[in-house]
């Protein structure tokens, strides 16, 4: 991410997307997780069962940062793109704006 390395965990299957990062007590610095969502589309996510904090970034057709939203532990407040993503991008709370990370921005591998 334009200098800024992640070690991100890769969801792509059915279970992989419904599970995410719920669960869970803590996640390393630098660490994530990219949802592949297919097509370009508004999908939404929420925190129901996650334990913490995360911000999102998703992610256009064209790899670059469609918006980029904070979330909260436990919530059921649908976080949803401004405009049609095809992946999602979660990291600590935080994460993209220490590191200057926008919308705008265009994500490689």
């Amino acid at each position: 991410m334009g200098g800024h390395p992640v070690q991100a965990e890769y969801a792509a299957t059915p279970e992989a997307l419904r599970e995410g990062l719920m669960h869970r007590t803590a996640l390393a610095a630098d660490a994530g997780m990219l949802f592949e969502l297919g097509e370009p589309d508004i999908h939404c996510f929420w925190m129901k069962n996650t334990l913490i904090p995360l911000s999102i970034a998703f992610i256009g057709r064209d790899g670059r940062i469609v918006d980029i939203q904070d979330m909260q532990p436990r919530s059921l407040e649908p976080h949803c793109p401004t405009a049609p993503a095809t992946q999602a991008l979660e990291m600590n709370q935080g994460w993209f704006a220490r590191a200057g990370v926008r919308a705008g921005d265009r994500v490689t591998r």
